[in-house]
């Protein structure tokens, strides 16, 4: 028979919010750094000076995107040591929270971009945007759709009164044993 591990107290769960926060920010920031230094060293490759002002116009649009995606997905770091030791975990997974997101935003317009940039100068424009959108759609299907539709899966963290009141109550989340 498992062992029942104790509730987690407020302070637990968030710091178990804020590890695994890291944790997810770890693999998105290896992404984001490949990309943006992908871009800023393509406009000092031979090819570059052929581009169009659309390619070079995307060219644009990708390498900001990109900056800004690094920005947000390394602030909760940046975040974490300018409130260390005060106290304001849940604050600090919020705003983490919120930031990894726009990062992820950011990062698909980058990752979009640059595909229609490389599509566009190696296939027709027409041929460039159709796959742009298919990249695109790829994304947000993995990144939003999928996790939205499936967000009731499993048990929800329980929330700081449920914790409460299992400590202070336990005999109420006893399970009845066969006896």
């Amino acid at each position: 028979m498992a062992e029942e591990r104790p509730p987690e107290t407020p302070k637990q769960r968030w710091d178990r919010n804020f590890n695994d926060l890291l944790q997810e920010l770890r693999v998105a920031q290896t992404g984001v750094q490949i990309l943006f230094a992908f871009l800023l060293t393509l406009p000092f490759s031979n090819g570059f000076p052929r581009t169009t002002e659309f390619q070079r116009n995307t060219y644009v649009v990708a390498l900001l995107s990109a900056a800004a995606a690094t920005a947000m997905i390394i602030a909760p770091v940046a975040f974490h040591q300018a409130l260390f030791r005060q106290g304001r975990k849940p604050e600090l997974v919020r705003f983490g929270h919120r930031m990894a997101t726009g990062g992820l935003s950011f990062l698909l317009v980058s990752m979009v971009s640059a595909v229609l940039l490389i599509t566009d100068f190696i296939l027709s424009r027409h041929v460039a945007i159709i796959l742009s959108g298919l990249t695109a759609i790829f994304f947000l299907t993995f990144w939003a759709v999928l996790p939205w539709a499936r967000r009731d899966w499993g048990e929800p963290d329980e929330t700081e009164a449920e914790i409460t009141r299992r400590r202070e109550h336990p005999e109420e989340f006893e399970k009845p044993t066969d006896g």
